[in-house]
């Protein structure tokens, strides 16, 4: 690592994660040393109004080091359009733009990755030089080594020395700060507060009564948090830690088999992690200073091949961390329970479907949100993965986005072409057993449709 650049917080930060691999650690929480978290503040009667010149302390961090590989992307994931021509990138800046309403604060950055950097960068230079030099707007996230599954060695792969290396995931971020220089600058131009949130989360902006709320709570650390509901069983949830009290998270991989029932229970375990946090960053440089510069970050080992595109190859084990489980390390962080409408994150060609649906609308401060018809629930989109996990096969099929306002599921098998002025009503199902695509014109489609 030191041979390739990175500098001593990464390797520290990686040098933990390894330990934790070679202990034999597995970072699982049973059932019986946590509580759920409950009575959580809701952001809907926080009561305070927004505080002049809080946004002068305040930096925004877009977390945008993904290619969106998953869908298919060669590119940085926030370059793909979303409403219309705009992209997340583009969303983004009109939105920092319009907090600033003519003025230089908050500052902004974003934490992009070698391999979006330059992408980024230009998309930026080209359609919002307003935001300033873009190379000024970055914090560059860190790579770390894959390590061989059978020997705990750092993976050599001689044909293609790209694929020695890995993103050690979002919990990077504390490193990268120190690392890079960014926390000392910031500290010194008097930014005292972050707000951090991903690229691929359109609805996660700066929320002036938020900042507030966290500003006068004195907390170090604040996670946003929306209720579960029965698609989120299988996603990690907030807890509290019987042995001293701390919030915690727990990912289902962290859950021993015997525990995944009460993991699952939504009406126990009520609250997931948005990846929304707030972070007082003068608090976060005395947590690294006290951990020998990091922060002492649950591990997660995810088992892959060393190349991601042959399944027979050497097996691997990256060593990655999340940023959100840094609220245990903070015996004064805290949690806030907010609307649905802060997270709509793309993680599938089904969730840009949606987004790029009626389903949701943009606001007057360039957020996504989804209709308030819905009472924040959209419907259930099943698309076909062997013809629409990919971006391109999704485009094949819908380059027009139909209505969904009035669906309440949609399951699509086979392939298909969605003209303009398509909408679905109801519960919709197209099975097509053919290779021709079913071509569905202008009108309204309910229930089974398109059978061949």
């Amino acid at each position: 690592m030191t041979a390739a650049g990175l500098d001593a917080a990464a390797v520290r930060a990686f040098a933990g994660s390894y330990a934790a691999l070679e202990s034999g650690a597995t970072g699982m929480i049973s059932e019986s040393e946590i509580d759920p978290a409950q009575g959580l503040p809701s952001a809907a009667s926080l009561g305070v109004s927004p505080r002049a010149g809080l946004l002068e302390e305040t930096v925004v961090i877009k977390l945008n080091g993904g290619l969106g590989t998953s869908m298919g992307l060669e590119k940085a994931k926030s370059l793909l359009p979303v409403k219309g021509s705009d992209s997340f990138l583009d969303l983004i800046a009109r939105q920092v733009t319009h907090l600033r309403g003519g003025k230089s604060s908050p500052r902004f950055l974003l934490m992009n990755s070698f391999s979006t950097s330059d992408d980024t960068q230009e998309a930026l230079r080209a359609k919002h030089p307003g935001l300033g030099d873009p190379a000024a707007l970055e914090l560059m996230q860190n790579r770390v080594p894959k390590v061989r599954e059978d020997n705990l060695e750092p993976l050599a792969w001689p044909e293609n020395e790209d694929l020695e290396w890995c993103p050690p995931g979002h919990g990077d971020i504390y490193a990268c700060l120190l690392g890079s220089g960014w926390l000392d600058r910031l500290l010194a131009e008097g930014i005292k507060y972050a707000f951090v949130s991903n690229s691929d989360n359109l609805g996660a902006t700066l929320d002036p009564e938020l900042l507030t709320w966290f500003a006068d709570s004195g907390k170090s650390f604040l996670m946003e948090v929306t209720r579960r509901t029965a698609a989120d069983r299988k996603g990690g949830h907030l807890a509290v830690r019987k042995s001293d009290g701390r919030l915690l998270l727990r990912e289902s991989a962290q859950c021993p088999a015997a525990d995944m029932d009460s993991f699952q229970n939504i009406d126990r375990h009520q609250y997931f992690n948005t990846n929304n946090l707030w972070i007082r960053l003068d608090r976060l440089k005395e947590a690294l200073l006290q951990h020998d510069g990091l922060i002492p970050l649950p591990v997660i080992i995810n088992k892959k091949t060393a190349d991601p595109r042959n399944k027979k190859s050497t097996p691997v084990v990256q060593l990655e961390t999340a940023m959100g489980a840094a609220i245990e390390c903070f015996a004064d962080a805290g949690a806030v329970d907010v609307p649905r409408t802060r997270f709509a994150p793309v993680k599938t060609t089904s969730d840009l479907l949606m987004i790029r649906s009626d389903l949701y609308r943009l606001t007057e401060d360039f957020r996504l949100e989804l209709d308030p018809r819905l009472n924040g629930m959209p419907p259930h989109l099943h698309l076909d993965e062997n013809r629409y996990k990919l971006v391109d096969g999704l485009e094949t099929g819908f380059a027009e986005a139909p209505s969904l306002l009035g669906c309440t599921s949609l399951l699509v098998h086979g392939p298909v072409i969605c003209q303009k002025g398509v909408v679905f009503k109801g519960e919709v199902v197209l099975h097509n057993h053919s290779d021709h695509a079913v071509v569905l014109k202008a009108g309204v489609y309910e229930g089974k449709i398109g059978v061949a």
